[in-house]
């Protein structure tokens, strides 16, 4: 599709920030609203404004040889866009003012306009699914402390998602977004593009924008990109980014929504010491027995209950759930890993990793109880709130 896109890392995909004047907003569990374009969603409306028209002139033409945005991917090819235009108005209703990454209030919201690929047909299934199951979140706002509160809130979210049997199977930073509470940021972004209009490359049979950066602000996370999303309890098969896999899924085993927890675990580390916890790689590439070597030296060996549940464990351990990989075991510990805390904060820290990442994922504790965890409570306990504990 064309090159008003903008694709996420994780899923690659495109996010646009449209106008709806006048417009209802739609009561559901996220913040962002998926659009197909063969399957727009449809949202109650008074009346509607006339589009605006946005200049064809007076911008930065891009040397058409230059690959920029979306064409710097590797995975990038044209005929799985399709070619949004700034001013362009969907159903008679939602128009694109700009490029962004994410957008949304009750002017404005976030249209993601998916590649061609069939597992976006997922993603459509999985907001039907949603759309009635209704629930009341807390409101608050969520660095340590933003980072407390805001896994908290997406921890809520997932709690959500679990008792309306999805699991997300995709939970990490690139896909928390953040919320925006002052819609005057929306507007000139929107007045910016009418007189100072974005520099773009146009082509035959698509123009490419550049993004137009988001200014900071103080919203709510999101969780969004339900395109790898499944319906049910129990699944197979390969789910997650490579290093962020959980143990039953790297070893063929059933798996369920306990998926996300292990992702929660490894996205608070991830966000609270800038690196990633496992790195899974040999020689530069994905490696499994690397990934498990790293599970055990951390989570200590697996129980034998877990090890009968795969004949594939027999690759990597004994029937006593003993090591018998060619790739050591590495020296080190969650102790020994983390360095951002100290004293009771970092007890806390540990011992939710621990609560999150464990072998059997039925031992990992459920979202809304993780939610209520002393790590994420702390905030709320140093100020003086209600007394809470793991």
């Amino acid at each position: 599709m064309r090159g008003g896109s903008f694709r996420l890392p994780a899923s690659i995909i495109t996010s646009l920030l449209l106008a709806f004047p006048n417009t209802r907003r739609v009561s559901l569990p996220i913040s962002l609203l998926h659009f197909w374009p063969a399957a727009v969603r449809t949202m109650a409306s008074t009346s509607h404004s006339p589009p605006r028209r946005f200049p064809l002139s007076g911008f930065v033409a891009l040397d058409p040889k230059l690959k920029v945005e979306e064409e710097e991917l590797p995975s990038y090819v044209p005929g799985d866009f399709y070619p949004v235009t700034i001013g362009e108005v969907f159903v008679e209703r939602y128009q694109v003012v700009a490029k962004l990454g994410f957008g949304m209030d009750h002017r404005y919201l976030s249209l993601k306009v998916c590649t061609s690929h069939k597992q976006q047909n997922n993603e459509i299934a999985i907001c039907n699914h949603l759309k009635n199951f209704l629930i009341c979140f807390p409101t608050s706002r969520c660095l340590r402390p933003l980072l407390q509160r805001s896994m908290q809130l997406i921890l809520l979210g997932l709690d959500y998602l679990h008792k309306a049997k999805v699991a997300h199977t995709d939970i990490s930073a690139n896909n928390i977004l953040q919320g925006i509470t002052d819609l005057t940021a929306l507007s000139e972004i929107e007045d910016g593009e009418a007189s100072q209009p974005i520099a773009r490359k146009v082509l035959d049979d698509r123009t490419i924008y550049i993004s137009r950066p988001m200014p900071i602000n103080t919203g709510l996370p999101v969780l969004c990109d339900f395109g790898e999303a499944r319906i049910g309890d129990k699944h197979k098969g390969d789910v997650m980014p490579g290093n962020y896999r959980p143990p039953e899924v790297i070893l063929d085993m059933e798996w369920d929504s306990k998926v996300d927890i292990w992702a929660v675990g490894l996205t608070t580390w991830d966000l609270l010491e800038t690196g990633n916890l496992f790195l899974a790689r040999k020689d530069g590439l994905l490696n499994d027995e690397q990934h498990l070597a790293e599970m055990v030296s951390l989570l200590g060996p697996p129980p034998l209950k877990f090890i009968r549940r795969s004949d594939k464990c027999l690759q990597y351990w004994d029937e006593n759930a003993n090591w018998k990989g060619s790739i050591p075991i590495p020296e080190q510990s969650f102790e020994i890993r983390e360095r951002s805390l100290e004293g009771d904060v970092r007890t806390m820290f540990l011992h939710f990793l621990r609560s999150a990442l464990t072998w059997l994922p039925e031992e990992r504790l459920p979202a809304e109880d993780l939610a209520r965890h002393a790590f994420l409570m702390q905030p709320l306990l140093v100020a003086g709130g209600p007394k809470q504990h793991s």
